[in-house]
């Protein structure tokens, strides 16, 4: 790809990509956050610039706030994997893909700067209005593929996003004893619980049996709403704070399962 014309008026930097390919006809009306998981941002970027990774993204964010664009968002990037939301399973064609360079969990996993979390911010903000994203679209990582990812993780600042109309979140419920449905557990709270997750958009079995990708698909729920503990545990503060999200969304973001 030939050098362009960077999309937001907050890029620093334009370094092309080749990792991109067509759209499918399909519009992006969704962001999916990630973290670098790379010792250094110089790292990242020559891996997502770098012909036979088939990885790229649209966007950098740097730890001082500079952003650097690699694919036009007219262009499928190649940032989310196998993934899914709702019943959609192409992700990369529907979504603006932004990496946040952070080293991630296997490489100490540090706090995000402000600078970069307001970098973000301001990013996200003009994407949503010249895509007409809802805030509720605006995704991890690890929530559109639970089973392998963390990113961006449970240090991401998503309350201080939400503050500014960026991602959907509402104050965790308290975390209190018991009213915890583990691992082997069945039955038909489960699959509530299950029915729950679907709604709100997540890939999972609707098969009452809380089996293990249930529990990722839990754990990725808690790094993004209910940070404070990440265990898997589906319990009472887990439940309430699904509860309280899904009745945030517009009527028709929600699925019925």
């Amino acid at each position: 790809m030939l050098s362009f014309v960077p999309d937001s008026s907050v890029v620093s930097t334009v370094t092309p990509s080749p990792n991109y390919s067509d759209r499918k006809g399909l519009s992006p009306d969704m962001i999916v956050l990630h973290y670098t998981g790379m010792a250094d941002a110089a790292s990242a970027i020559v891996r997502l610039c770098t012909e036979g990774t088939e990885v790229s993204a649209h966007y950098v964010v740097l730890e001082d706030g500079n952003i650097v664009q690699l694919v036009r968002e007219s262009a499928r990037a190649w940032h989310a994997g196998v993934s899914s939301w709702h019943d959609e399973t192409d992700l990369n064609s529907c979504s603006i893909g932004i990496e946040i360079v952070n080293p991630g969990h296997d490489l100490g996993y540090p706090d995000f700067p402000l600078r970069q979390t307001a970098a973000v911010i301001a990013l996200c903000k003009g994407i949503m209005i010249r895509r007409d994203i809802p805030k509720h679209r605006v995704l991890a990582h690890s929530d559109v593929a639970p089973s392998r990812k963390k990113d961006p993780g449970e240090k991401f600042p998503w309350r201080l996003l939400a503050d500014s109309g960026v991602g959907l979140w509402v104050e965790p419920a308290p975390i209190v004893p018991g009213g915890q449905i583990l691992l082997g557990t069945s039955g038909d709270d489960v699959l509530a619980l299950q029915r729950s997750l679907a709604r709100f958009g997540y890939g999972v079995p609707l098969n009452g049996q809380y089996d293990a990708v249930t529990m990722d698909v839990v754990t990725a729920f808690q790094r993004h709403f209910r940070p404070e503990q990440v265990d898997g545990v589906a319990d009472s503060s887990t439940l309430t704070t699904l509860h309280d999200l899904l009745a945030m969304l517009p009527p028709e973001a929600a699925l019925t399962s």
